[in-house]
């Protein structure tokens, strides 16, 4: 196959989850706040998109990976040739705007709709799509900037496409962002100097844009130690005068890149502030009040690894689906006795297509989480944004999802890729076919933006936990309603009833854990994991039964073949969740009812 035009994408069933499930049509996009965009844009865009994706953004997906970036001795990153031609052919369309509010210049497309779209983008290139991160630092800024910081950097950054990064972690705090020992001494008004070292900083310098604005997290002189001490700032890499020109090199540079496993040619830099000349920076609203502002940026990011993920299987998925549909080997079981038996083509094999609808279905599945999380934050960008009290309940529901977007769709694609490269056989295990790059460059998924437990314990602690399980309850109480209804009717009655087995499970677990808790917070720490699985494997199970009874009832009026096809084919893909991943719930309610904290106690040395 051909490596350049790796990226397959399934723009019909991303259709089907905005215009027919969700119908954003009627539920988002008729609202006040996206009343400019219409059904036909969108569909345009996205099928602009898709070929733009398909055929020239996955150009430079293997290329860029082979030949990896360059640092010079001046802190200078260059990228390949080849992922510089898209990033350019990116943003000749102007793609950087298609989410941004009509406000400071952009498209004012939904999350629903930007998410749909980023699924096209990180499915094709991921490498690229994190060089795009300038565009919503901009948006960030004009959300939670001065009017002075507003007027100095959103303009210049979205006409020139400057690049944008989120710059928390350091080399001896890792996950503990508190722990950050970055300084910031006060300058004059809103500037500071900003002086430390940071890591693993994603893009952190690149030679495909002229500027870079670094969110910095840094402790300001006299501010108390964790994480409430830390404020954040706007250190650009050119300094930025009044009126949007360029100044002198600020004193920031890339001091090292990390040689990775996987997204080679995305720059994961060491970053020193303030060694040998003063790193200059502004601190964001004039108000100390980092942490909570970073996290603006932290929950998008977590959806974009979610997406990410959901992406990745989705193209492996349907790249081992076309393999299996040409790959001729071995006679069909019920016939291998006969040696004379004809060659089948491999899809004709049991365990191949246990393989393949296995991640057929978790991909629809997370399609299903995510964009339904997208739908969410068009309800809560509808009633004025996540301050607003009218969107209290839907914020609230939409950083419970979080955690499940990302910890789940990160940990499951990575486990689930391994059958996609199974399908291949040793085929799979060369580049000659993408899935082994699949692999490598979607691990990282599992790490950054928070690890997988920290998601778990995020989940417990701060979603569910912090307003006595209410929004939990509204969600479950939804999931209820649509057994209560009967959606489905016969055809989905036994899917029903495994949704509402794995229900009364999941509610079980939450009892059992908030019992336990009393005894030692180990016991979250030792199965919040199983917590987090158990719940979003509950949500994508009430998500595709809707979805099954929605394509049931198309399946009585389509007449197009193509249709029938697709209804029919999410009906056979619940069926196979229900039977096959919802079980998991019962079995993870008994090891969670059965905790103990054994493992807490034995020696260091058994290990």
């Amino acid at each position: 196959m051909s490596m350049v035009h790796h990226y397959k994408s399934n723009l019909r069933d991303i259709k089907f989850n905005l215009f027919e499930f969700h119908q954003i049509q009627n539920t988002s996009l008729n609202q006040e706040h996206f009343e400019t965009m219409d059904q036909e844009t969108i569909e345009s865009s996205l099928d602009a998109f898709e070929e733009l994706a398909t055929q020239e953004l996955a150009t430079s997906f293997a290329s860029a990976d082979r030949a990896g970036l360059k640092l010079d001795n001046k802190g200078n990153v260059t990228l390949p040739d080849g992922l510089k031609k898209t990033m350019e052919t990116y943003y000749a369309g102007q793609w950087q705007l298609y989410g941004l509010p009509e406000d400071i210049g952009g498209m004012g497309a939904p999350p629903s709709a930007n998410w749909a779209l980023y699924e096209l983008l990180v499915g094709s290139n991921p490498t690229l799509a994190y060089y795009l991160l300038g565009a919503y630092i901009a948006q960030i800024i004009f959300e939670l900037g001065t009017d002075r910081q507003k007027a100095r950097f959103i303009e210049p950054a979205l006409e020139r496409n400057w690049g944008g990064t989120m710059v928390l972690t350091e080399p001896g705090a890792g996950s503990d962002v508190g722990a950050g020992r970055t300084k910031a001494k006060h300058v004059e008004d809103d500037i500071w100097e900003i002086e430390g070292v940071k890591r693993f900083i994603t893009n952190g310098d690149y030679d495909a844009t002229e500027n870079i604005l670094h969110l910095v997290l840094a402790r300001p002189e006299g501010a108390v130690e964790g994480t409430k001490g830390l404020s954040m700032f706007i250190v650009p890499k050119f300094w930025v005068n009044e009126d949007g020109s360029l100044g002198e090199r600020n004193g920031v540079y890339c001091t090292n890149i990390e040689k990775k496993m996987g997204i080679k040619a995305s720059a994961t830099c060491d970053m020193t502030f303030g060694d040998g000349a003063p790193a200059r920076g502004f601190l964001v609203g004039g108000k100390h009040n980092g942490i909570r502002q970073m996290f603006r940026v932290i929950e998008y990011a977590r959806m974009a690894v979610g997406v990410k993920s959901a992406a990745t299987l989705s193209t492996a998925y349907l790249n081992a689906l076309e393999y299996a549909k040409e790959r001729i080997q071995g006679p069909d079981l019920l016939k291998a006795a006969d040696k004379s038996s004809p060659r089948v083509t491999i899809i004709s094999h049991p365990d191949v297509r246990r393989m393949l609808m296995h991640q057929k279905c978790h991909a629809e599945g997370m399609r299903a989480l995510f964009s339904y999380t997208g739908w969410v934050q068009d309800q809560v960008a509808i009633r004025g944004g996540h301050l607003a009290e009218e969107a209290r309940e839907w914020h609230r529901r939409n950083e419970m999802l979080l955690p499940l977007v990302k910890g789940y769709s990160s940990e499951k694609t990575y486990e689930l890729l391994s059958l996609s490269l199974q399908c291949y056989g040793g085929a799979g295990y060369v580049q000659d076919y993408p899935i082994e790059q699949y692999i490598r460059d979607q691990k990282i998924d599992t790490l950054y933006e928070g690890t997988t437990h920290i998601q778990a314990l995020d989940l417990f602690f701060r979603k569910v936990a912090r307003d006595g399980g209410e929004t939990l309850r509204s969600l479950l109480g939804e999931a209820k309603q649509t057994l209560v209804q009967q959606e489905g009717g016969d055809a989905l009655s036994e899917e029903r009833e495994a949704l509402a087995k794995a229900l009364t499970d999941l509610e079980s677990i939450f009892m059992t854990m908030l019992s336990k808790v009393g005894d030692s917070l180990y016991h979250v720490g030792l199965q919040g994991n199983r917590i987090l699985f158990s719940m979003t494997e509950v949500v994508i199970g009430w998500l595709l039964v809707r979805q099954s009874a929605l394509a049931h009832e198309k399946l009585k009026t389509t007449t197009n073949e193509a249709d029938k096809t697709f209804y029919q084919s999410k009906i056979a893909t619940v069926r196979y969740y229900c039977r096959e991943v919802l079980p998991q719930v019962s079995l993870n309610r008994q090891l969670i009812e059965q905790s103990r904290l054994d493992l807490m106690e034995i020696s260091e040395d058994l290990f």
